[in-house]
């Protein structure tokens, strides 16, 4: 036999701690190479797939001959040094199983569930605001706004009281970074399913949930046996951390119109182009280190001219996907009039964010407030001293001091 085809080098590809919304220049270069590169990541062992091409990260992405639950089994490059998933996570399972799992949770999320929140969400936004303004600038919006507001709407989406918010916050950037090692992380995630376990005992003990918030769906649903406890438990992590990823988001948002005054006057100036922008803002801001959760091919495989064999490996890139210019045009420009601009910074197939509109109401409310409530709002410092988190999987600001009027 013959032999195939020469696969192409492995890349080291390191976990660069970037400033602002500076692009990855390592991935600027394996997008360079080709539509298929091989990676490895600082944690886990051997190499993956790596894709960047807009059509072949939504072809792999909903293709069920690459698998998520297979990942569980082997040890994968990857960027994280400790492994998130615990039983029933949902990220890591796929159909049937993925699709039962969505389902119990599915309610809050449908429009109707969202737009639920919307007054509450504009409530507490509100509250926050009022204390940021009678207080007077300066004051660090990363600390007043952009984290308290997206953890005080994931924690009324799960039923979670205010008493206990601090914790989650605590818990949840404990499992999203590296800075205090694997241990502390492994911790802080078997707390916080500890807590979720005995909020949904609690829960049922006391009839059931009300069909409105996730810890009482997913009360219903282990009572009525569509889902176990311990599936209930892993839904309930990755929901209650994925809702603070929008403190990043909204933080790289606002770093960037902050350091472009001529597009926070655009957004002034227009409020019905708001949703638009935001799209455009989604598209460009590279909201992660490295890239996320991979998948392993179940049999062999054909995707951009690469042969992936069966238990190999693969990684998409969603960031370089929304720079690919044969579908987003001069992609580095960031065009408030990109129509149409079909991004995917949500993911793509099954495991799209089960969360994206609830993050989507929470980003435009947030610029609503700053571009109206806050005339002449600025920066406190140069650009350059804005501190961006360290060790983190999400990139973000860590600190986001402010001046106004």
């Amino acid at each position: 036999m013959g032999a195939g085809p020469e696969l192409p080098p492995v890349r080291h590809w390191p976990a660069l701690d970037l400033d602002g919304v500076d692009f990855d220049p390592v991935l600027a270069g394996l997008m360079e190479e080709g539509p298929v590169t091989r990676v490895k990541l600082p944690n886990g062992s051997g190499w993956a797939w790596l894709l960047t091409r807009y059509d072949d990260v939504r072809a792999v992405t909903n293709d069920p001959r690459f698998s998520r639950k297979l990942v569980v089994e082997n040890d994968v490059t990857r960027l994280a040094p400790h492994f998130i998933p615990v039983d029933g996570a949902v990220g890591f399972e796929d159909p049937p199983d993925h699709t039962r799992l969505r389902r119990s949770v599915a309610p809050a999320f449908t429009t109707r569930g969202v737009e639920r929140l919307r007054d509450r969400a504009r409530e507490m936004l509100d509250e926050l605001v009022e204390g940021v303004l009678r207080d007077g600038p300066p004051a660090d919006l990363t600390e007043r706004l952009l984290g308290p507001f997206p953890l005080a709407v994931v924690c009324e989406l799960m039923g979670v009281p205010a008493e206990d918010r601090p914790r989650m916050h605590e818990w949840t950037n404990l499992i999203l970074s590296s800075a205090q090692g694997a241990d502390r992380s492994q911790r802080a995630k078997e707390e916080m399913c500890a807590y979720f376990a005995e909020a949904m005992r609690r829960r049922r003990s006391a009839g059931g949930g009300d069909g409105e918030d996730v810890i009482g769906l997913l009360s219903a649903a282990v009572e009525a046996g569509e889902i176990t406890e311990s599936e209930s438990v892993g839904l309930s992590l990755l929901i209650q951390i994925g809702g603070e990823a929008v403190t990043n988001n909204t933080g790289n948002m606002l770093f960037i119109l902050l350091t472009r005054p001529d597009l926070m006057e655009r957004l002034r100036a227009d409020p019905a182009g708001r949703g638009r922008a935001i799209e455009e803002l989604l598209r460009y801001i590279p909201h992660r280190s490295a890239v996320g959760l991979s998948r392993i091919a179940l049999e062999d495989v054909t995707v951009a001219g690469a042969r992936i064999r069966a238990g190999e490996a693969v990684y998409v890139s969603y960031l370089a996907a929304n720079r690919d210019p044969d579908v987003f045009p001069d992609p580095e420009r960031l065009d408030f009039d990109r129509a149409p601009n079909p991004h995917v910074a949500f993911g793509h197939g099954p495991h799209y964010c089960v969360g994206a509109m609830l993050a989507r109401l929470e980003s435009e409310l947030l610029v609503d407030a700053l571009a109206d409530r806050f005339p002449g709002l600025r920066l406190a410092v140069p650009a350059e001293e804005v501190r961006f988190r360290r060790g983190a999987l999400i990139r973000g600001p860590e600190s986001m001091p402010v001046e106004w009027g």
